[in-house]
């Protein structure tokens, strides 16, 4: 019988900052306009769908055989630990609370965000799921840049002011680029392992070199966004309180970090994530006094 320790290592908790930041920040941005019922639902279907997408990917490069012998988290169908059937199901049970609170979030906004949460969920299933998944043609880090990214930021923002602003936009490329660095870090540590299975990332398809570069891109990028808005409120040069890490994990990363060692950068990216949205949030709030 599987654990709950095991449920919870297969949710993949540190992927987390992905789905927490974007509403965050969307809150933020919203300022006076923002609301708390609001605020819990859209962290509710931004969560829900991280873990659904989560045990959705275990699920399907479990039973297409490609979690076999992999470094980094528990996979729970690959190591034995939960049947396919298990793991589906939970899927399908993280899919579902993400749609109750979406619908619930949409009847107190707009029914506009019933259309983002059924391309949403669309986009979690079909990642490594179906006939065709996007996840093995090298399309992963554009659904999370648009997913994780754009719809989750201006998505809650929406939710709360019924409208959109330019600010906003730039903060959401941002979100998108961190989250992207999430996965783009996640693919080198599997670049060998994915090859051998023919899954095609972005990471096998470009190599290690050029892999290494995009995540150390896609790190420096929030940081000239935030120089961007800095016309808006110098605030917003408190985004580079996350410059140490930055820092930190870029230098790993061009001394050739691998294997085990990649698992520690994917946290400390994760931290980043949360270090920056914090600090853009702040601004934001601050800007709106």
């Amino acid at each position: 019988m599987t654990t709950r320790e095991e449920w919870i290592a297969g949710a993949r908790p540190k992927t987390l900052p992905a789905a927490i930041a974007p509403v965050l920040v969307g809150t933020a941005f919203a300022g006076y306009n923002a609301n708390a019922v609001n605020f819990f639902l859209a962290l509710v279907v931004g969560v829900a769908l991280q873990v659904g997408v989560n045990y959705a990917n275990d699920y399907s490069d479990g039973v297409k055989g490609t979690d076999k012998d992999r470094v980094g988290p528990m996979r729970l169908v690959g190591s034995g630990a939960a049947t396919p059937e298990a793991v589906k199901h939970a899927a399908l049970i993280a899919i579902a609370i993400a749609a109750i609170a979406g619908v619930s979030l949409a009847a107190r906004s707009s029914w506009i965000l019933i259309a983002l949460g059924v391309l949403s969920i669309i986009a979690a299933w079909t990642y490594t799921g179906g006939p065709k998944p996007y996840g093995y043609f090298a399309l992963g880090e554009v659904s999370v840049f648009i997913f994780f990214g754009l719809v989750a930021t201006l998505g809650t923002y929406f939710a709360h002011v019924g409208s959109l602003s330019f600010e906003v936009l730039l903060a959401s490329f941002a979100m998108g680029c961190l989250a992207c660095a999430i996965l783009v870090l996640n693919n080198l540590r599997d670049l060998e392992k994915d090859k051998l299975a023919g899954k095609i990332t972005l990471a096998v398809k470009i190599g290690h070199s050029q892999t290494r570069r995009f995540y150390q891109a896609l790190l420096f990028t929030p940081l000239l966004i935030a120089i961007a808005l800095v016309p808006t409120s110098f605030y917003f040069l408190l985004a580079f309180l996350a410059l140490p890490q930055i820092l930190k994990v870029t230098a790993s990363i061009r001394t050739g970090a691998s294997g085990s060692a990649l698992i520690e950068l994917l946290e400390r990216t994760g931290k980043i994530q949360i270090i920056y949205s914090l600090a853009i949030s702040l601004a934001s709030l601050l800007y709106a006094r």
